[in-house]
């Protein structure tokens, strides 16, 4: 049975307030004018399109764009093949869904490039251009498919390496000051977040016992005067701003527009409905968390209010 947080629903539904991901990329290569035209001209509609001449020119662009979903490629091009070019994508981009076209029988390159697992299909020209959208449809729908698996099991491998960190820290810390620094280290490692205090709180009130991760290095505590962290402390629950920018309550307040910081959230560390500790995640832009990282967090913060109580 699955119970519902209320907290988590608001911060879901901030998360889910937010702009929604653009159009996923796709690369296209031929050597020919017209047919990289053609190709560009099908898909531009549903697809952010790149286009590029040869296999080279190709390469430089993945090296500056980064991850594309779909690739399709002409076989017969100047100074490097089509399944040359594929081939040459796969130790970085594993994920990307790879379509050649070919205007000749060329099996034997074909056979070894769909076997290895470096072509996705092959389409021969001329092409039916409504055979290729259904063929890159699938591709794209597969190339989702292969992120969101990946996704999901770095979501429960990471889930698994906070919770074991905790423990770990809970048998291994002499005080409780001792425990802050490698769990905070942790929570925003894990999250990926520019920044992650943990602080004490006694009485309600925020002490100078703390710890601070920095992604860059430098960071500074001004959890004593954000509006979110008295909040937390106050209902127990957790706080949130996605957005800050976008947030008419936050965007103005001196501390987040000068640390750049575009994304807060706060979970209560608490215990028997007493916080003993706020952690604070922050990042320099709007936050992409989703629910299951949510509920990760709440259900860490549960396990480190046993620690934070052990060690007092």
């Amino acid at each position: 049975m699955t119970y519902a947080i209320p907290e988590l629903d608001t911060v879901n539904r901030q998360l889910t307030s937010l702009e929604r991901p653009k159009k996923a990329k796709m690369l296209v290569v031929d050597d020919e004018p017209d047919n990289l035209d053609l190709l560009y001209r099908t898909f531009r509609r549903d697809f952010q399109v790149l286009k590029a001449e040869s296999g080279i020119h190709a390469l430089e662009l993945l090296a500056t764009e980064g991850e594309v979903a779909v690739i399709i490629s002409d076989q017969r091009m100047p100074e490097m093949k089509g399944t040359e070019f594929l081939s040459r994508t796969v130790p970085e981009f594993p994920d990307t869904m790879r379509i050649i076209l070919t205007g000749f029988t060329d099996v034997e390159d074909l056979v070894e490039a769909i076997n290895s697992g470096q072509v996705y299909r092959y389409i021969t020209k001329p092409w039916d251009p409504n055979e290729l959208k259904a063929v890159v449809q699938r591709a794209a729908e597969t190339y989702e498919l292969l992120k969101q698996r990946t996704e999901e099991l770095r979501r429960s491998q990471a889930q698994t390496s906070l919770l074991s960190i905790i423990v770990q820290t809970a048998h291994e810390a002499v005080n409780g000051e001792d425990s802050l620094a490698p769990i905070a280290a942790a929570f925003g490692s894990i999250v990926h977040a520019d920044c992650c205090i943990l602080q004490r709180v006694s009485d309600t009130k925020l002490t100078a016992t703390q710890s601070i991760y920095s992604a860059n290095g430098t960071a500074q505590n001004w959890l004593a005067d954000d509006p979110l962290v008295q909040s937390a402390i106050a209902s127990g629950t957790m706080q949130a701003s996605v957005n800050i920018p976008a947030d008419s309550t936050l965007s103005s307040v001196e501390h987040y527009t000068a640390s750049g910081t575009q994304a807060h959230l706060v979970v209560p560390v608490s215990y028997r409905k007493q916080v003993l500790a706020v952690l604070s995640l922050q990042w320099k832009q709007p936050c992409t968390l989703r629910e299951d990282e949510l509920m990760m967090l709440h259900l860490a913060g549960q396990q480190l209010a046993l620690v934070l109580i052990s060690a007092r």
